[in-house]
């Protein structure tokens, strides 16, 4: 190699004869301070010495922060050996689940079951208004039904993060089922008022483009299988639809306010001597507020979600 030292610029070059046969082809690594070149041995035995000349050249010069003898190294196999023996122990120890294949198959069906009924409402609110020209103002009473039939269900993934059949925090799917279904059921179901109302349409919309990638992504997810696109749909999509989704149930609540007030439904009088009325519209204006810190945490659970699954991979040292 052609280098800068002690008599200037010259051709510098060295030979070793090993005592053993290496690998012809080196590894070399140029640094900023050195040049690193590796030599692997052909068969992997202990050495007496390094070069087949009993004296040592004088410009060799041991690494002792490298430096490996052959009972070091046999301690290091050893202490290895039983750290792999320790591990089986431990996992042997560990009690298999039995009724594992019969968890996984309670979860892909139900996620495949959700993922068919959104699938249904989303095409047939996209066909009704797109193709068929119907308007915005009978989605509630074509589909309601199968809306109940899926927020029903969706109790199912609080009772899965309880018994700890997923992984999933419990809150977040406490806020959004119970969110949902007091929307649907309460607001919705019980005024008919609120049912012709265009803000259904978008309710149902945004709820049903979210569950599109969500559940089949935790149905692969059970098997085992991840497909990119998909994860990526999965921690992308909701970024716009969230908000939008949280703002249409804030123009659904707000509309229903005043019908709540002049009706007087769900209102709670209390018996005398205070004879004082809670407004279940109150409650309403409470909800409200309740409603957007929902929104925010899951906000905050999905932009973690998506740090984890989309964000930069850590590199193992090795």
């Amino acid at each position: 190699a052609q280098g800068h030292g002690a008599k200037g610029d010259n051709i510098y070059e060295f030979q070793i004869e090993f005592l053993e046969p290496v690998e012809p082809k080196p590894v070399c690594r140029v640094t900023q301070r050195q040049l690193n070149i590796t030599v692997q041995k052909k068969e992997s035995n202990w050495w007496e010495r390094l070069t087949k000349q009993e004296k040592r050249p004088l410009f060799l010069a041991p690494d002792f922060d490298r430096w490996l003898d052959e009972s070091d190294a046999e301690m290091e196999l050893k202490e290895k050996e039983e750290e792999k023996i320790n591990k089986m122990k431990i996992e042997s120890r560990v009690p298999k689940d039995p009724f594992k294949h019969l968890k996984k198959g309670y979860l892909v069906m139900y996620n495949l079951v959700q993922f068919l009924g959104f699938s249904w409402i989303f095409v047939n609110m996209t066909v009704r208004l797109f193709i068929l020209g119907k308007s915005f103002y009978d989605t509630f009473h074509t589909i309601a039904d199968m809306m109940y039939f899926c927020q029903t269900l969706a109790f199912m993934e609080i009772m899965n993060s309880l018994i700890g059949l997923v992984k999933s925090p419990l809150i977040p799917a406490v806020v959004q089922v119970f969110g949902r279904n007091f929307i649907l059921f309460v607001v919705l179901g019980s005024l008919e008022e609120m049912q012709s109302k265009p803000v259904v349409f978008f309710i149902f919309y945004f709820w049903s483009i979210i569950e599109l990638f969500r559940y089949p992504y935790y149905m692969l997810s059970c098997i085992g299988i991840e497909w990119k696109p998909l994860t990526w749909l999965r921690y992308t999509t909701w970024i716009p639809l969230y908000p939008l989704g949280g703002l249409a149930e804030a123009v659904c609540i707000i509309q229903s306010i005043p019908i709540f007030s002049e009706t007087g439904k769900y209102s709670l009088g209390l018996p005398n001597p205070l004879n004082v009325t809670i407004q279940f519209s109150f409650l309403l204006q409470i909800y409200l507020i309740a409603l957007f810190l929902g929104v925010f945490v899951n906000f905050r659970h999905l932009y973690k979600q998506r740090k984890q699954h989309l964000g930069p991979k850590k590199r193992k040292m090795k």
